[in-house]
């Protein structure tokens, strides 16, 4: 990670810099400046989630890509998948996103995608940071007809609608299923609902009424319990959660039960590989999914490799190894035959599929996976000093995985979007892994006292 570019693109909080005008205009430039030295006829898409700063960062960002003779193209809120689905199919040099995804409204961050629709390289995110550091010259800026022209993008729903909508097979409709969607007040309020009504669903749609606060706000992927009574309610078949920007879905099936990005992986995984789509028997997850993920897929003949936590570290190993299926437990999924990135809708579409081809409810599917009791608690930090550096804290990490020998496992990192530290503890028994856990928490805070 660079001084500025995180795991997921650069994120803060809204008019305070990284996230401030003055500094959006001048990466503006930088990444204006980049594009114009590779591309022949640069032009730039630019979209957002529904946050109230996403127009004013917007404006600030094309003013700045403008500014060095770049154009740029507005799409409006639309989901991350979205935005990289239309860089390529644009032509565009390159995508970006204004979006903290799940972050709260008052939050915002800036994403880009290369022509290819993957996520920019750290070494041109390295690059870009260099840049910044620079001071631009007004007489280095083109003049007239040199200088970049801004405009909007119309159908970019319609085109990202129509490409979804082909994703899913031909000979298969969604009549007859009660779907309740939470669109988390996000970037799909549109797109989402119109992709599962058209394919036949009866739909209730919830979380699509932005008004620049309410994205994210005890709704969508992070807060699934209006999502859950809203299935009981309706007597639904199925109830699907998008996060701000879409690129993550988690599902409640018809007995009110959560179902995971894990679950999710496991139900496709043996799918595909039962059809002889699943590309070298091979499914890519993180470290932080649950090894009953592990053992369902052994069962099924499927290796999964783990990656570093952050769905671009999931599809760097997919690119390296060739794989088509990788996902994160926290609702990223990617299918590499399709789409460049995690996307909801299309992953809902995915297991939409598989319940209808199978004629199994998601409760029935579901059980291919035991989850192994996981506990995750989340611990605010002021410094991410190494965890070897503080003694107390290694000690009690130490001490959990010396308690849990073969029978489970610890993971503590750092966010690589937030100033937390994340404990993860599996194993046999809730109980005593929410005892361990807290004895690690209590030490990060200590330390963080300390130092």
């Amino acid at each position: 990670m660079g001084k500025f570019f995180g795991t997921d693109g650069i994120r803060g909080k809204a008019n305070i810099a990284p996230m401030s005008p003055d500094f959006v205009l001048r990466l503006g430039q930088a990444i204006g400046t980049h594009f114009r030295n590779t591309y022949p006829h640069p032009k730039i898409l630019i979209g957002k989630d529904t946050r109230r700063s996403g127009y004013m960062l917007e404006q600030a960002l094309s003013s700045g890509i403008c500014s060095v003779g770049v154009d740029v193209l507005f799409l409006g809120p639309l989901p991350t998948p979205g935005i990289a689905y239309l860089t390529r199919g644009m032509r565009a040099c390159a995508g970006i996103v204004i979006s903290a995804s799940h972050n709260p409204y008052d939050d915002n961050g800036i994403k880009i995608f290369s022509d290819n629709g993957y996520k920019l390289p750290d070494e041109i995110e390295n690059q870009l940071e260099d840049m910044l550091e620079l001071v631009p010259t007004s007489e280095s800026f083109p003049l007239g007809m040199g200088i970049g022209r801004a405009k909007r993008v119309d159908d970019a729903v319609g085109q990202y609608a129509v490409f979804l909508k082909e994703q899913f097979p031909k000979h298969l409709k969604l009549d007859g299923l009660r779907i309740v969607l939470d669109c988390a007040h996000g970037a799909a309020y549109k797109v989402a609902p119109k992709v599962f009504e058209e394919l036949g669903a009866e739909l209730f749609v919830v979380g699509n009424q932005p008004d620049g606060r309410n994205i994210n706000e005890q709704c969508g992927a992070l807060y699934p319990q209006s999502l859950i009574d809203k299935v009981r309610l309706y007597k639904a078949d199925l109830g699907l959660a998008l996060d701000g920007d879409a690129d993550r879905l988690i599902v409640v099936d018809h007995t009110g039960e959560l179902v995971d990005g894990d679950q999710i992986l496991a139900i496709c995984a043996g799918f595909l590989q039962q059809k002889g789509k699943l590309q070298k028997s091979t499914v890519v997850s993180t470290v932080m999914s649950n090894m009953g993920l592990e053992i369902a897929l052994q069962r099924m003949g499927v290796k999964l490799v783990r990656s570093k936590v952050g769905d671009r570290y999931v599809v760097d190993e997919m690119r390296k190894g060739g794989y088509n299926l990788g996902g994160e437990q926290s609702g990223h999924l990617i299918f590499a035959d399709c789409s460049t990135t995690g996307d909801g809708i299309l992953a809902a579409l995915h297991l939409l599929e598989v319940m209808l081809t199978e004629e199994k409810s998601l409760a029935e599917l579901k059980n291919c996976m035991e989850v192994l009791p996981q506990v995750l608690k989340n611990v605010r930090v002021l410094h991410k000093t190494p965890f070897e550096a503080m003694p107390d804290v290694y000690k009690s990490i130490q001490t959990a995985e010396k308690n849990l020998g073969q029978r489970g496992r610890v993971l503590v990192r750092y966010s690589g979007t937030e100033n937390l530290a994340r404990v993860m503890l599996e194993g046999e028994d809730q109980g005593t892994l929410e005892q361990m856990a807290s004895e690690i928490v209590r030490s990060l805070e200590k330390a963080q006292l300390k130092g």
